[in-house]
């Protein structure tokens, strides 16, 4: 009888494989997408470019501010008598950056307070109704802080909302906030006094 033999071979070298890094890719998910929706988006294509409710063009028929006092560029969110969101996109640029500082631009505090204050004007004036335009005044700003410094290139993104309103003497209570992302860097309870047309 013969007897089998079974050799076996050596294993086999391990091979090299070249490993690529992973590259790394926002995911953006907006809230009124689906969740199997996600793709990769550019980071280009995610900038704070609110649709508006009101463009500056239709707040420079509301407001009688313009240059180089006009501070809210787009009204996002409106409803007459309650509140209002929108922004003012700070830039190199404003009048207000060589004098405050040269070294350091940093957007004034008062114009932070001011910017709110129109906002809050846009919020008690109906663009419809031309005999108002611009029929409001700067009564009073209390419990005012700042926060952390608003600088060029970021977006002032502001709520003012209505807490009260005498209607008798026309005079109008707003707790007004301001943004830069999620930071909070102003706030203040501002008094308006409304005109007579």
């Amino acid at each position: 009888m013969q007897s089998s033999r079974v050799t076996s071979r050596p294993p086999a070298a391990p091979r090299s494989v070249a490993v690529r890094p992973a590259r790394k890719v926002a995911i953006v998910v907006r809230a009124d997408a689906a969740p199997e929706a996600a793709k990769p988006v550019g980071v280009e294509k995610t900038g704070p470019n609110f649709k508006a409710l009101r463009d500056i063009n239709q707040i420079m028929q509301t407001l009688p501010h313009r240059y180089p006092f006009l501070l809210v560029d787009r009204v996002v969110e409106w409803e007459k008598e309650k509140y209002a969101v929108g922004y003012k996109c700070v830039t190199a640029n404003d009048n207000f950056f060589p004098g405050h500082f040269p070294e350091r631009p940093i957007m004034p505090g008062v114009l932070q307070v001011e910017a709110m204050a129109q906002l809050a004007g846009l919020v008690m004036l109906d663009p419809e109704d031309t005999a108002a335009k611009g029929l409001f005044f700067f009564g009073g700003i209390e419990g005012c802080r700042f926060r952390k410094p608003v600088v060029p290139g970021d977006v002032l993104m502001m709520r003012a909302e209505v807490t009260k309103y005498n209607k008798r003497f026309g005079i109008v209570k707003v707790a007004a906030t301001g943004y830069v992302g999620a930071d909070l860097v102003v706030e203040a309870e501002l008094t308006l006094a409304m005109g007579k047309p």
